[in-house]
């Protein structure tokens, strides 16, 4: 209610600011003709400046401020990636074929924008079903208990609703753990179960895969330092290493 007796006194202010105005200019000219001609001059200038003022204008700052959440939601996802999301990388690889995983999406020093475009279009085609046997799934089930509450907190963060791709790698991460909490024991599973888990370290890989492209081609344009980084150390090549030869 405060704020908007604010408003309304402030429009009577002004609009009484602007008679009184007028009331000045006709008792010093005496001339309500010329008065009249640019008031409505005015009036047909004001359709333009809404123009302006409340499409345009509004438009490149609500750009800019979309901007500003980006970058901050990138340091979340930073945040993600440095805490559990590379490390998760490499425990989820070996339900693939490496040879070829690492041949698609492993980043080196020389891609361009086109080589992160067909390695994030691979990771989306990435079919939703891993040799689940391939994997530590016990060791896989103790370290997504162990960062179960980091994704918890991710999801409560109301500014990632703008970044849907980052939301749904969460929620497939975060399936993928509870159904690896669900049973009690992971070996000797029936074939069905085993395909079950199979297809959901599938979706959480690719998923993962493709945001994991996106944050770093992030780093390659902002944070040149990081990057470096990344391709020293990610899990998708032969010999990670944070030496620098």
């Amino acid at each position: 209610m405060r704020k908007h007796g604010f408003l309304v006194a402030a429009a009577i202010i002004l609009l009484a600011t602007s008679v009184m105005l007028y009331l000045i200019h006709y008792l010093i000219f005496r001339d309500a003709h010329h008065i009249y001609i640019y008031l409505l001059g005015d009036f047909a200038f004001l359709p333009l400046q809404v123009l302006l003022v409340g499409l345009i204008i509004d438009r490149i700052l609500s750009w800019r401020e979309k901007q500003a959440m980006l970058t901050k939601m990138n340091m979340v996802v930073g945040v993600f990636f440095s805490e559990m999301g590379t490390r998760l990388l490499g425990e989820l690889l070996p339900g693939f074929d490496r040879p070829q995983v690492v041949a698609r999406l492993g980043v080196r020093p020389n891609w361009n924008t086109n080589d992160f475009r067909q390695a994030t279009a691979f990771a989306d085609s990435l079919k939703p079903q891993a040799d689940g046997r391939a994997i530590n799934l016990e060791a896989l089930k103790d370290f997504l208990s162990h960062e179960r509450d980091l994704v918890l907190r991710l999801l409560e963060n109301p500014n990632l609703l703008e970044h849907e791709r980052f939301t749904d790698m969460l929620w497939a991460v975060s399936h993928l753990a509870e159904e690896l909490e669900a049973r009690p024991q992971l070996q000797n599973l029936p074939k069905s179960d085993e395909a079950h888990i199979g297809a959901d370290i599938g979706r959480a890989f690719g998923a993962l895969a493709a945001q994991w492209l996106e944050y770093v081609q992030h780093l390659r344009s902002n944070y040149p330092y990081l990057y470096s980084l990344v391709l020293r150390t990610h899990p998708l090549q032969d010999h990670p290493s944070a030496t620098v030869t």
